[in-house]
């Protein structure tokens, strides 16, 4: 979504341009997360973030530590919610958001923090009735929602591995809700294990491992090769 430039200077739409370490004097890094190869690249060299980013990678790589201190840096709740949510259940966060900076763009202030582990909190802070639905449909309706997402509501929308509870016909829809959602003026970062969602049309992708993190293409992706050699296993059999 950049919009060009002026005088050298550019003007970006996106709600966030740019995700870098607070140069302010600050009480040393803990270990953690500080210990996690990506995060520690996050911290020392920043992130720019495009209109869609996706990071992926297996467990324990920060995926899920990243995008919580990036949504907590912009505004949001570390349980979900959007930038004015304030519930809260147990203090488990880790300190990321308190050494990050958020470089804005000329976009929306608004954002929405979707984390798959906290979804039952949210359902009850909410209270629509998001209960009485399966965990695919509440995370459907939700996104549906025209009164939080869509053109009418553009802004930062971050995910954290959004597939749990989902079929791979509603993780493809939510692949075409989130592109929906790009085109209307929003941006989407997401970190996700789904070979599904990681090859959303457009997506900056990001493989964290225990190098740190670094740009790949979606047909190289560990979770892609691997579910790749499995289909081709199971056919065989």
């Amino acid at each position: 979504m950049p919009l060009g430039s002026v005088r050298g200077v550019e003007i970006n739409s996106r709600p966030v341009r740019r995700v870098e370490a607070i140069t302010e004097e600050l009480p040393p890094p803990r270990d953690w997360p500080f210990n996690i190869p990506a995060v520690r690249q996050l911290h020392a060299s920043g992130l720019n973030l495009g209109d869609l980013t996706v990071l992926v990678g297996e467990n324990g790589a920060g995926k899920s530590t990243l995008v919580e201190g990036i949504a907590m840096a912009y505004g949001m709740n570390a349980e979900g919610g959007s930038t004015g949510a304030m519930h809260r259940t147990a203090e488990s966060e880790s300190p990321l958001h308190e050494y990050l900076h958020i470089v804005r763009g000329l976009g929306p202030k608004w954002g929405y923090f979707i984390r798959g582990e906290t979804l039952h909190g949210l359902w009850t802070y909410l209270g629509e009735g998001l209960h009485h639905m399966s965990h695919g449909q509440s995370i459907i309706a939700l996104l549906t929602d025209p009164y939080r997402f869509g053109p009418k509501h553009p802004g930062f929308i971050v995910l954290d591995e959004p597939e749990s509870g989902l079929s791979y016909t509603s993780q493809l829809a939510v692949c075409e809700l989130l592109t929906e959602f790009v085109a209307s003026g929003s941006q989407v970062l997401m970190a996700t294990h789904s070979p599904v969602l990681a090859g959303i049309e457009g997506a900056d992708i990001w493989q964290l491992d225990d190098d740190g993190m670094s740009r790949a293409e979606w047909k190289d992706l560990d979770v892609v090769r691997l579910h790749r050699r499995f289909l081709e296993w199971r056919a065989m059999r």
